[in-house]
């Protein structure tokens, strides 16, 4: 009996049609591999990502990025259907606290203000009084009366960077990121000296680099030639800068977009091997078989969902 051959399909060329036939609409974070990025419609960090959801008028979002950050944009737009092509895209970050341990700590301290970083689950945020990001945390911070005891979390050294920054006390959670806690000032400060007229760029929004932040406040890490900036602001910094040559400390994915935008241009990674497995775990089959069963939601309960858009909203506010 003879073998029957099925044609191959072009995956990308059918996620372009399903995409039409079905008013979707993907949104990568930039940490994403470059083959997710190339068929995104927007690539940004978590913050972005949610806003443009939120003002997006398509109701199908595929979203490539982790749960956390799939729960913020469920938050923000509940009255869209939000698809998560890998359901055990997680993040470390995020799990170095759950609901019941934020509601024991409070319970600890009754009378305190608790900032919760965007890295976090819906639970957590609803538990939250007003939400943050690497970012604006400083800004957030010296939002709240100084008579304010104050609740951090989860990240230990983001917190000490503010704490250091605002010369303010605060109770901060031991929570950390698990691969990029490796990303040392001496590793930083070596490849500086290796690369003397190199730009040394940092973007915090993913918990990646906060204690790159801190040992900047520290000064265990020049600020000559240093600039802390988001995605958009990396990658026009980089298209305007003089510079030839830069080291750019976060995740490396965002080298992807850097290097596309810049091809005359060097980057070199602060740590060749910060990579987050979470953000590697959604491939273009994944999107496809997403985008073509209808899978997997993600939903943040009404109750949950209406308590952690408080925080998030507060945070929009003051920023």
């Amino acid at each position: 009996m003879a073998q029957i051959i099925y044609p191959k399909i072009d995956l990308v060329e059918e996620i372009e049609k399903m995409k039409k036939l079905r008013s979707a609409i993907i949104l990568s974070h930039n940490y994403q591999i470059p083959e997710v990025q190339d068929l995104s419609d927007f690539v940004g960090d978590s913050l972005e990502l949610a806003l443009e959801t939120e003002k997006s008028d398509n109701k199908l979002i595929i979203f490539c990025g982790v749960h956390f950050m799939a729960e913020t944009l469920s938050i923000l737009a509940p009255q869209k259907k939000i698809l998560l092509p890998d359901l055990d895209a997680g993040c470390s970050l995020a799990s170095s606290i759950n609901v019941e341990q934020l509601q024991e700590w409070k319970r600890k301290h009754p009378n305190s203000i608790v900032i919760s970083y965007i890295n976090t689950s819906a639970a957590v945020k609803a538990e939250s009084d007003i939400c943050c990001t690497s970012t604006n945390a400083v800004k957030i911070v010296e939002s709240i009366p100084a008579n304010k005891e104050i609740l951090f979390l989860p990240d230990l050294f983001l917190g000490a960077y503010v704490e250091k920054i605002t010369s303010r006390s605060m109770r901060i959670w031991p929570g950390e990121c698990h691969v990029h806690v490796q990303l040392t000032a001496q590793k930083i400060n070596e490849l500086r000296e290796s690369q003397p007229n190199a730009e040394f760029l940092i973007h915090p929004e993913c918990g990646c680099v906060s204690n790159t932040m801190y040992n900047l406040a520290e000064n265990n890490i020049s600020a000559k030639k240093t600039k802390i900036l988001s995605t958009g602001g990396m990658i026009k910094y980089a298209k305007s800068s003089t510079a030839k040559d830069f080291i750019v400390a976060t995740e490396t994915g965002i080298l992807y977009p850097l290097r596309k935008e810049n091809p005359t241009k060097t980057f070199y990674p602060a740590q060749k091997d910060a990579v987050c497995e979470y953000m590697k775990m959604i491939n273009v089959d994944k999107v496809y078989k997403s985008l073509n069963e209808l899978i997997y939601e993600v939903k943040v309960p009404k109750k949950i969902a209406e308590k952690a858009r408080k925080p998030i909203l507060k945070m929009l506010e003051i920023v």
